[in-house]
């Protein structure tokens, strides 16, 4: 479930995007779960052609309404207009000349490819480039898996279905571990295949026979020789191809970016060259919790840095080993790096280091003991962190008062005297949904403070030049303030096949138990 300010800072991007009245439904949305469209508009108490128009900002794709359809939120697909500006870095630094192509893709959602050929040359004022060498600079990015096809519009889904082939005891579960898979096997269902999602466009479909489309993502659009829907005015048909942006990808590069920085810190010096070479070496995204690179790949990208042809095989593999990446007997010419296991203890890191802050040196050594998941006794803390037995209690109530650790009272035997109480602390499950919970909140009060300075400058009340540069510094803060929102939140990413909204079929008895 998508904590409370979670929802608010979501609301706040789209809001600032698309304006109230599409904050207003995709709010529904992330609070109520999968909904039908009469059920969003009795919530939202908008107009039906207003709150259909508004789904179809949120999913740029336009189809002819089923008998039931159920309107998905993707929360994690809302966050990620956050990192627009990321996503283009990504892509500058790794194919420099598809940059306006992604560029077009990130900021109208979905595209046809005579779309983002309109749009780029619009941008081109010389004339200089062509729609041939649009298509070769668009499929470097199919390539690299940057881009991908849309989804299937309307995948079906039967949650019944699915449930019937789960065993009686599973029936009775009823955690949000399984609300929330319930989430991604619709979001999967839609998911095309690999070779499907990554087709180039080849040559042969480039010979155009009519001029392309006018209008480019945000108007309307309408084909003559199709048929036009009556209440949307809008329609895109079936034998055209739409591409986006592949989120997954532009997460796992920038996984990858974060582990490799992290870890930059506690090298040793010499080494920096060997470990930004394994990541530059590694191309494939198979498996997006660990990076692999061939040996090969990685003295090839060596050679290309200052020092590196001098380092010898051994040096390299010792290097590697140190850094903890492994070999398989399968391929023991590559080495593998765990990223999950990485980002799992960096995330507690943060957590330790802003209990350190907060609380001390004494309330992070305790915090790190409870961490583990073990009950632990009072006096077994004292024995194990060595600290006054004072400052034990005093920590343990200010922790346990801030919801950081539990307790719970036990009775136990003890030689000579009998049976005696005494207490045993724990960190709590959920200390880590709060503080990404004062994530949210701390990132939404930064776009607020954005959004503030923006307002200023339009009503020129101050200083132009002061407030231009405090608007500056909070959006620097909220790119820094994002790593750690992407350290709980977006590593690792599950594949989302939805843009930001997924649309299912269901049968009207399953849309009704949902409802209820």
């Amino acid at each position: 479930m998508v904590p409370q300010h979670g929802i608010l800072l979501a609301v706040n991007l789209i809001s600032d995007h698309f304006g109230p009245l599409v904050a207003k439904v995709c709010e529904c949305l992330l609070r109520h779960g999968a909904l039908p469209l009469p059920e969003i508009v009795r919530r939202v108490r908008l107009p039906r052609g207003q709150v259909k128009n508004t789904l179809l900002i949120l999913i740029q794709h336009n189809c002819d309404e089923p008998p039931v359809t159920l309107y998905l939120a993707i929360f994690d697909n809302v966050l990620h207009r956050l990192r627009f500006s990321k996503f283009l870095a990504v892509v500058r630094a790794d194919i420099p000349e598809s940059e306006d192509l992604i560029e077009g893709l990130l900021q109208n959602g979905r595209l046809t490819f005579d779309q983002l050929v309109e749009r780029t040359i619009s941008k081109v004022q010389d004339g200089t480039i062509g729609r041939e060498k649009i298509r070769l600079n668009f499929n470097k990015l199919v390539y690299a898996r940057y881009v991908e096809r849309c989804p299937k519009p309307e995948p079906f889904f039967n949650p019944l279905g699915d449930e019937e082939q789960t065993s009686a005891r599973k029936k009775v579960q009823k955690t949000v571990e399984e609300a929330l898979s319930l989430e991604k096997k619709v979001i999967n269902t839609a998911t095309l295949s690999d070779p499907e999602r990554f087709s180039e466009i080849p040559y042969s479909m480039e010979g155009c026979t009519e001029d392309p489309p006018k209008s480019i993502s945000g108007a309307k659009r309408k084909h003559g020789a199709f048929e036009i829907d009556e209440e949307l005015n809008s329609t895109i048909p079936e034998n055209e191809v739409l591409w986006r942006a592949n989120f997954e990808k532009f997460i796992f590069c920038l996984k990858k970016k974060f582990c490799a920085d992290r870890k930059k810190s506690k090298l040793k010096v010499g080494t920096h060259i060997i470990w930004e070479s394994f990541f530059e070496a590694n191309l494939t995204d198979n498996d997006t919790n660990s990076a692999t690179s061939s040996i090969n790949g990685i003295l090839e990208k060596l050679g290309q840095k200052e020092g590196g042809a001098a380092m010898t095989l051994d040096q390299i593999t010792q290097v590697l080993e140190e850094l903890q990446c492994t070999t398989s007997t399968d391929d023991p010419e590559a080495f593998t790096f765990d990223l999950r296991q990485m980002v799992e203890a960096c995330k507690n890191e943060e957590i330790e280091s802003l209990v350190k802050k907060t609380y001390g040196q004494e309330a992070f050594t305790i915090f790190r003991l409870l961490a583990q998941g073990r009950p632990v006794e009072t006096d077994q803390i004292i024995d194990t962190t060595i600290l006054d037995k004072q400052i034990v209690h005093s920590t343990l109530y200010r922790l346990w008062k801030d919801d950081y650790i539990d307790t719970a009272e036990k009775v136990g035997s003890t030689p000579g005297t009998g049976y005696a109480q005494f207490f045993v602390w724990r960190a709590k499950s959920t200390f880590r949904e709060k503080y990404i919970d004062n994530l949210y909140h701390a990132a939404l009060n930064l776009r607020l403070m954005v959004n503030r300075m923006a307002e200023l400058l339009l009503e020129g009340s101050m200083d132009e030049t002061k407030v231009k540069n405090r608007k500056n510094v909070l959006i620097l803060m909220l790119a820094r303030h994002d790593d750690s929102l992407m350290l709980f939140h977006g590593y690792p990413i599950v594949r989302k096949a939805e843009h930001l909204l997924a649309k299912c079929h269901s049968y009207r008895q399953v849309a009704d138990d949902w409802n209820g």
